[in-house]
């Protein structure tokens, strides 16, 4: 099987791999809920097979409320992924690398409306300090992502960015979200 095919690595990575750590990146977007195959419990918007080889015998199972990408909004996972890993870790140096959520813009005359993307940066950012306080050592937190982008599977329909990128034009609008991160990164200590 290719899953238990590893002659690819050579023992230059593997001491490459050794080496210890000076921080740790985390990418978190949202909680992974499974359940048996048995249970019909729906699949994640964009997703005919697993996202994981090997595991076609579990579904993945969100609740609600989600993100246009139909994953779940789950902020205290952040928190407990915080915590968790740090306790692994200890002594190793946090960083959420990259946390957003794609949300349908509201565009008017008046701006970009996203008050569900505003929101979930709002409740992530608490959920990241809540695990500082509770003693993680997070050094520092990332939105993703700056623009709009060809989001890998979903091409330009999915909108992760705080600036709006016209694909054909290139123009580039900040969202209300943009402003709400602004104003949360210039008054940070």
């Amino acid at each position: 099987s290719s899953i238990t095919e590893w002659s690819f690595v050579s023992s230059e990575g593997l001491a490459m791999a050794a080496e210890p750590l000076s921080w740790l990146g985390i990418n978190y977007y949202t909680p992974t809920r499974v359940a048996s195959v048995a249970r019909d419990a729906g699949k994640i918007v964009g997703q005919d097979a697993s996202v994981y080889p090997g595991v076609s015998n579990v579904s993945f199972v969100p609740r609600s409320p989600r993100t246009a990408m139909g994953w779940e909004i789950h902020a205290q996972s952040l928190t407990t992924t915080l915590v968790d890993t740090a306790q692994r870790l200890p002594g190793i140096p946090l960083y959420v690398t990259e946390n957003g959520a794609a949300f349908d813009d509201v565009v008017s005359e008046d701006g970009i409306h996203d008050n569900n993307r505003i929101d979930y940066y709002a409740s992530h950012i608490s959920a990241a300090l809540d695990a500082l306080e509770q003693g993680v050592d997070l050094r520092g937190y990332f939105a993703w992502s700056l623009f709009d982008n060809l989001e890998w599977a979903e091409g330009w329909t999915k909108r992760f960015g705080i600036i709006r990128v016209e694909a054909e034009s290139q123009e580039r609008t900040l969202k209300d979200s943009a402003l709400f991160l602004r104003e949360v990164y210039s008054s940070a200590p």
